[in-house]
């Protein structure tokens, strides 16, 4: 497994496994604690698994969690998605920036994001499923929701939504959000 930065967002790491494929289909290791602690990451922090599954056009995000934040890392299962992460932390050299990133069940690749950042995805297969390794216990009164389609991020979001949330069709601006957490 390799480990790499992703130098649009301080911080974050892309984790790369090789997967082992023969007639039978594959096997690979999705999470290696020594890799994530070679990157200076505590493996032992993530204390919360889930996972979601999505038909294919479903946008789930963005979404943040306000108070101490949270750490996660996120990785397509099955299918494909487009995933995208928007740095909001306001001390970070990468506040603001927008970077997306395809995850499929095929690579099995797994995104390390930090604490601070807005996350959300799109399926692009007719499923996908995507599992969350969370670093924190779920408090919905921490959930902040941004906007998908806020112009100020301008997310190249590759397909029509086919569906959302209530809570994601009604999410804020990003201007909004920041006013309100900066008071």
């Amino acid at each position: 497994m390799k480990a790499t930065e992703v130098p649009s967002i301080a911080g974050a790491f892309l984790f790369e496994p090789t997967p082992y494929a023969d007639e039978r289909g594959f096997f690979c290791r999705t999470f290696d604690s020594d890799v994530v602690r070679s990157v200076g990451l505590d493996p032992d922090a993530f204390v919360q698994d889930s996972v979601s599954r999505s038909l294919r056009g479903v946008l789930r995000g963005l979404h943040l969690r306000s108070g101490n934040g949270e750490a996660k890392l996120v990785r397509c299962s099955y299918g494909q998605i487009f995933d995208v992460v928007v740095d909001l932390r306001p001390d970070s050299p990468t506040y603001r920036n927008v970077a997306t990133f395809e995850l499929s069940g095929e690579t099995q690749k797994t995104l390390y994001i930090p604490a601070g950042c807005a996350h959300g995805f799109q399926a692009l297969t007719e499923t996908a499923d995507t599992s969350y390794r969370i670093d924190r216990a779920h408090d919905p009164a921490e959930d902040v929701t941004i906007a998908f389609d806020d112009p100020e991020l301008a997310v190249p979001w590759p397909l029509p939504v086919a569906s959302m949330s209530e809570r994601d069709r009604k999410a804020p601006s990003l201007a909004e959000v920041l006013k309100h957490t900066e008071s």
